[in-house]
């Protein structure tokens, strides 16, 4: 694509603060090894995964993403009673209405606003934060916050090695600002999805097909390893070249990739295939395990926390996952910790 015909995007929007919580539980892989068929060497070589972090049996979405947006506002000299609208992106939502964006309203008695959950899996994280940009640039709107979690291990199947072994729970949150006349944080965007594919990964509700394929109806997540795999390489390596190139960007440009935490292998195996050096490349799968939602912001704040992300970075996030979805975008980093 020749530079005179790259996209630009419109953004009022910046990040001005951020928070994340993880449960205190850890369910390491020698637990595992007393509940499945696996070991500790297994799981590393293939996942990259140590431990992850469970919620308590009475402790649910709703609670994580409170205790994330409090840490939030414990670190951050913001406020949430002018927020105009609420974004929750979950795959494991207390109920399905109230929703938890609602709960949130409800939980910090935010006045009048919107609120929406947003079911992307995932790559909801990122997709909220699409969502969000768009929301401030209607001028309606001049302050959105987005949070990405999930209990996953509330619908996990420890019977299961093939999944048991990848998930854990958290809770991550951010708050968007309308930037009124400055050029916002959002530099580039990308979605794309493969609705075709979505019975390799999903979770049951009320039917027992998806796209005439018979499913398990048993509530839990179930998941083909190899065709995610094999789709996840594939397209999340072909989605940051083209969002790269349709934006004029080159992989040196990026100074941290966050894709989503999902297994080691497809990290390294998406930047083998795009240059992107492994230095330059934050997760937080080790300690966490796969968080869904919650991965990117878990990653983002360890990073920043630890003064590698720094002002005027560009961050190229990368949600992925069940639909079969993904989102990304570039984001100009301005935060800094108070």
């Amino acid at each position: 694509m020749s530079a005179t015909h790259l996209k630009s995007i419109q953004s009022h929007a910046r990040i001005t603060a951020i928070g994340t919580y993880v449960p205190s539980r850890i369910l390491s892989n020698a637990d595992l090894e007393q509940l499945v068929d696996t070991s500790d060497e297994w799981i590393v070589q293939r996942t990259g995964i140590r431990e992850r972090r469970i919620a308590a049996p009475d402790e649910f979405t709703s609670d994580i993403i409170f205790a994330a947006v409090r840490n939030m506002l414990d670190r951050f000299p913001v406020t949430l009673s002018d927020v105009d609208y609420i974004i929750v992106a979950t795959s494991t939502p207390d109920t399905f209405f109230p929703s938890m964006a609602a709960r949130v309203q409800g939980e910090f008695k935010i006045g009048s606003c919107g609120t929406v959950d947003i079911s992307a899996a995932c790559a909801g994280f990122t997709a909220g934060i699409q969502l969000g940009n768009s929301l401030l640039l209607t001028g309606l709107y001049r302050k959105v916050l987005v949070i990405g979690a999930d209990a996953i291990s509330k619908i996990t199947d420890y019977t299961d090695r093939t999944t048991c072994i990848l998930f854990g729970d958290g809770a991550g949150a951010i708050i968007m600002e309308n930037t009124g006349n400055e050029k916002g944080c959002l530099l580039a965007a990308y979605s794309h999805t493969d609705g075709a594919s979505g019975h390799h990964v999903y979770r049951s509700s009320l039917s027992s097909s998806i796209n005439q394929f018979d499913i398990v109806t048993n509530g839990m997540l179930v998941q083909n390893g190899k065709e995610v795999y094999r789709w996840a390489v594939t397209q999340v390596s072909k989605g940051i070249q083209r969002i790269l190139q349709d934006y004029g960007f080159s992989a040196e440009d990026i100074d941290w990739f966050v894709p989503h935490s999902a297994n080691m292998r497809i990290v390294e195996a998406i930047q083998q295939r795009t240059g992107i050096a492994p230095e330059k490349t934050l997760t937080s799968m080790e300690y966490y395990g796969n968080t869904s939602a919650a991965s990117i912001p878990l990653a983002i704040d360890e990073a920043f926390k630890k003064g590698h992300v720094q002002p005027n970075q560009k961050l190229l996030l990368y949600g992925f996952g069940g639909g079969l979805t993904e989102a990304a975008v570039i984001i100009r980093w301005e935060l800094t910790e108070p």
